[in-house]
């Protein structure tokens, strides 16, 4: 039976409403989006608590599904900011900074090779989309540089082989993921801290939550109003019975280590040789496990005939070479693989805009990190929440909701309509 939390009010029922299915960070933003511009809003979630891949683990060591960082150069950096939903920040002390090395050709280097280094002065503009990264980047610079850059940006793709994929789409988050001062920020308490707050943001707007309330038709919602459809573009797909609804995403063994401190361990090393990005996350955030001791995460791409227990094998070599006699020290672990739940991936000769659409017709919308919405990860599910709710209410009031957000921007925010 569903579990229904109630607003502390009882909203104007001359409002539109907006049912929402997903309690993930897309149907939050939705969600909160919506009730900001004055409609009734319900969210559904299928689980007990909300948060979807944005849920941080229970207990001592609390682990996040994939990176814990959230990147101050998207569009929704500037909407959890602006309404106090990041909280406190874990800064990476200077001399952990200092920590970062890169495998190449099998042993750590603090420095990238130069022709990776080349790469990266160049704009994302001048990467084509219907050109695999690998080819183009391969005649600027060289096939080794175009290899090790590609391998490093697996930490923002989670793709065994980001070569293959659009040279645009991945030159753009290369260059991302390389910034310097870094993007990536670190909330105290991982991503599960952000959706508490938002829940609660929810809450008070007045956003009727009903846990433990799977949908099985939205149909059911047709009299309500328009509905909001923010889950994992697989549930979608069953949920809206519409076989469209594919994109490619990666396939990633994520390997979680406890260890007892110790003095000298890396912060992260990326694998230049290979996709694979090892880091440990305590160093910005002690709340993550207990004291005295180091929460590790391997994320490990790995290809469509490659097994769980391989990824686990390269994740180790990895921890070899950056956390020194790491076996001995171990205190918990876990391993799993998260399989299609690592965002959009497009192919040469595809943008963000030939993803499956956002409104699907019949006054259902789309969002999730899987459709039609430029960004970064998480920004594809903010972008395309903000956009599901600005084409519903706009038609709703009888507006034109014409257009689509550009490539880096976020669609209008519908606190001021």
């Amino acid at each position: 039976m569903a579990r229904a939390t109630r607003a502390p009010h009882s909203p104007d029922r001359s409002q539109a409403h907006i049912t929402v299915v997903g309690g993930g960070f897309a149907g939050l933003t939705a969600a909160i989006t919506a009730a900001e511009a004055g409609a009734r809003v319900t969210l559904h979630e299928a689980h007990h608590t909300l948060g979807g891949r944005a849920r941080t683990a229970e207990g001592e060591y609390k682990t996040n599904e994939g990176p814990h960082a959230l990147y101050s150069g998207g569009p929704h950096w500037t909407w959890l900011k602006q309404r106090g939903l990041i909280g406190d920040l874990a800064p990476i002390p200077p001399i952990e900074g200092t920590r970062l090395r890169l495998r190449h050709h099998g042993a750590l280097r603090r420095t990238p090779p130069f022709a990776m280094l080349k790469l990266l002065r160049r704009s994302p503009e001048q990467a084509p989309v219907d050109v695999d990264f690998a080819t183009w980047a391969g005649a600027q610079v060289g096939e080794e540089g175009a290899r090790a850059a590609a391998h490093y940006s697996a930490v923002a793709l989670f793709h065994h082989d980001p070569g293959s994929l659009s040279a645009r789409f991945v030159h753009t988050r290369l260059r991302r993921a390389a910034k310097f001062p870094p993007e990536a920020h670190y909330p105290v308490g991982g991503w599960g801290a952000v959706v508490d707050r938002m829940a609660g943001l929810a809450w008070n707007l007045g956003v009727r939550v009903e846990t433990l309330a799977r949908v099985d038709d939205v149909g059911e919602f047709a009299d309500r109003g328009p509905v909001v459809v923010a889950t994992s573009l697989d549930a979608a797909r069953r949920l809206l019975k519409d076989e469209s609804l594919r994109w490619e995403s990666g396939r990633t063994t994520l390997v979680d280590v406890a260890v007892r401190s110790r003095r000298g361990d890396l912060f992260a090393v990326s694998d230049l040789d290979e996709t694979g990005w090892v880091e440990r996350f305590t160093t910005q955030d002690r709340t993550l496990a207990p004291a005295g001791e180091q929460l590790i995460q391997a994320q490990i791409p790995i290809g469509p005939k490659e097994s769980k227990a391989d990824g686990v094998a390269r994740a180790e070599d990895l921890l070899d070479l950056g956390f020194r006699d790491w076996r001995e020290r171990v205190t918990w672990r876990r391993a799993s693989v998260a399989n299609g739940r690592t965002g959009a991936l497009d192919r040469p000769g595809t943008t963000w805009r030939d993803r499956p659409t956002v409104d699907r017709g019949g006054d259902v919308y789309l969002a999730g990190d899987q459709v039609a919405a430029p960004g970064l990860l998480s920004e594809v599910s903010f972008n395309s929440a903000i956009e599901s709710v600005t084409l519903a209410l706009t038609r709703r009031r009888g507006l034109s909701g014409g257009g689509r957000p550009s490539d880096e921007t976020p669609w209008v925010d519908l606190k001021s309509a």
